[in-house]
């Protein structure tokens, strides 16, 4: 098996068991990976352990993505931006940050902070995770060079000299596929989520901070427009954030509500009567979008941020949340993965032919490195510091907000990460 270059006609699907590079994890990271491979000549399959019909048409998960514009422009180049609807797309125009009651003053970002770079554009742009999930499934099934392997998980590899032997296993109740098969590939990806069946086999160890905090998340309704404005709430005793969504033809506007606290409370919450729910959210929002009624079903996370020791191994890289999951107060986690499959495609391409050349791992894994390590701890210092209510944090938190509202190198530097414009 040869690489071609990207330049060259595309290699055929695999119609055996033999590929360039395996894929284990059909997520947004698994399918953006596959789509960048196989633009690259790679032959690609994707194995999945939920039914293809899931990938098809995903359902509502609750929630909304922050595109940055670099992300959006890599959407763009491989077709995958036209598969989404015009209109489940908001522009993101203010980030505002706050810390207390609605009286303090926030922290507030916009594209012109960022300098002639930000231009008079939005921030970045909303869009429903499932509407992302749906159009990178289409782009994928539409590609000739990458075989979806559905109803089927990754139970086992073996790295070799030349090759990876790859063992999959069969969910039960999945029909169509022989158990016990194996796949042979130069590279297996593991792209399978913060916990990692692929990472924990690879014994790849990981930092797990886990916060003691569960995210409910849903849409409200209310009257008030939202004005394209993120609301980013770090109040006594809870965190909130409230997210534009686009407009659906129906009267007042939509936010996303994505809310932290204990998990014995989310779970209160989620079991209230839709009537109880919508009044309680409106008095811990104070009332600032007016009344809000529950618009969608409420679904709940625990709220965890992985970071995988080493990106790679003998044959295997890992990217998406396997390799770095963030905590959402960024709402960088689903661009770091576009990010991280963008790196390993690049290392590829430069490399020497193989797929599995350890030096190109490794250069794949100090470019991810060095990208996402600072960002990952600071977002972790951030997110303990402004959810401790003990009086002195509370008291810093509120002098930081308006100390960096005031500071304009700050003010760019952190709206050119929120934004990621295009060079």
């Amino acid at each position: 098996m040869t690489k071609s270059s990207p330049s060259s006609q595309a290699a055929p699907a695999s119609t055996g068991n033999e590929f360039d590079i395996v894929i284990a994890g059909g997520g947004p990271a698994g399918l953006a990976a596959a789509l960048s491979c196989a633009r690259d000549g790679w032959r690609v399959c994707v194995v999945e352990r939920a039914p293809e019909s899931v990938l098809a048409d995903p359902s509502f998960d609750g929630r909304e993505i922050a595109l940055t514009h670099h992300t959006r422009h890599w959407m763009e180049k491989t077709g995958v931006w036209p598969e989404i609807p015009p209109d489940a797309v908001c522009p993101l125009r203010v980030a505002r940050v706050e810390s207390g009651d609605a009286t303090e003053s926030p922290l507030l970002f916009r594209a012109e902070d960022a300098g002639p770079e930000g231009g008079d554009g939005p921030l970045g742009y909303l869009v429903a995770n499932h509407h992302i999930r749906r159009a990178l499934y289409r782009r994928v099934a539409a590609t000739p060079e990458i075989t979806l392997l559905c109803g089927r998980s990754v139970s086992g590899f073996t790295p070799r000299r030349q090759e990876v032997s790859i063992q999959l296993d069969e969910p039960a109740g999945i029909d169509g596929a022989a158990p016990g098969k194996e796949l042979k590939a130069r590279l297996l990806v593991g792209a399978d989520g913060r916990f990692s069946r692929v990472r924990d086999m690879a014994g790849i160890g990981a930092i797990v901070h886990d916060f003691g905090m569960d995210i409910l998340v849903c849409r409200m309704r209310h009257q008030p427009s939202h004005e394209e404005t993120a609301l980013q709430w770090f109040d006594e005793r809870q965190t909130i954030a409230l997210l534009p969504v686009a407009p659906d033809g129906k009267p007042g506007s939509v936010s996303s509500l994505v809310l932290t606290l204990p998990p014995e409370e989310i779970a209160r919450l989620k079991a209230a009567s839709p009537e109880e729910f919508s009044t309680e959210i409106t008095r811990r929002t104070h009332r600032r979008l007016g009344e809000l009624s529950l618009e969608s079903p409420r679904i709940t996370y625990p709220l965890k941020a992985v970071y995988a020791h080493r990106f790679h191994g003998p044959r295997l890289a890992l990217i998406g949340d396997a390799a770095v999951g963030m905590h959402p107060i960024t709402a960088h986690g689903f661009n770091f993965g576009i990010k991280a499959q963008e790196f390993l495609a690049d290392a590829l391409s430069a490399g020497s032919g193989d797929p599995g050349d350890p030096r190109a791992l490794a250069a794949f894994a100090r470019r991810l490195r060095r990208e996402t390590a600072p960002l990952f701890a600071a977002t972790n210092a951030i997110a303990v510091a402004y959810t401790r209510d003990e009086a002195p944090f509370l008291l810093a938190r509120k002098l930081g907000l308006r100390l960096a509202d005031r500071l304009v190198p700050f003010k760019r530097r952190v709206t050119r990460m929120l934004m990621d414009p295009q060079p």
